[in-house]
């Protein structure tokens, strides 16, 4: 009679040595190579005192106010982020040299800063910015 022999369960295991070395070099290499990208930010201090600002009986500035609720007001009118830029030019019709004065409350979404400031500059709006606390 024949004997029946055991066979033990061979399993194939892969050796993850050489793969982890191969990981870690590239990713030492996309890390070394990488260009990081440097974020330009809005200067949030106010401006100073220069001689050559205009002189005190120059056209009133435009007020344009995003409180902590993300509600904006023109000039104490409120209006929507996407008719800021025709309530300017309303205000601009009147007093043709007048700037804006963007005031920004702490709370504030950045995005529609952003957005507000952007449209101001693609216009020729002249623009200064005043952070005001809550509180």
């Amino acid at each position: 009679m024949r004997r029946r022999q055991k066979h033990q369960d061979d399993q194939a295991e892969v050796n993850m040595t050489p793969m982890l070395d191969i990981v870690f070099i590239l990713l030492i290499f996309f890390i070394v190579t990488a260009t990081f990208l440097s974020e330009e930010g809005i200067d949030m201090r106010p401006p100073q005192d220069n001689p050559n600002d205009p002189p005190p009986d120059a056209a009133p500035p435009i007020v344009i106010q995003v409180d902590g609720d993300n509600e904006i007001f023109v000039n104490q009118v409120r209006t929507d982020v996407d008719r800021v830029l025709s309530a300017v030019n309303r205000f601009r019709a009147e007093e043709p040299n007048s700037a804006v004065l963007l005031e920004v409350y702490d709370e504030a979404h950045h995005g529609i800063i952003v957005q507000i400031w952007d449209e101001m500059g693609a216009n020729g709006v002249p623009v200064s910015i005043q952070r005001q606390n809550d509180g």
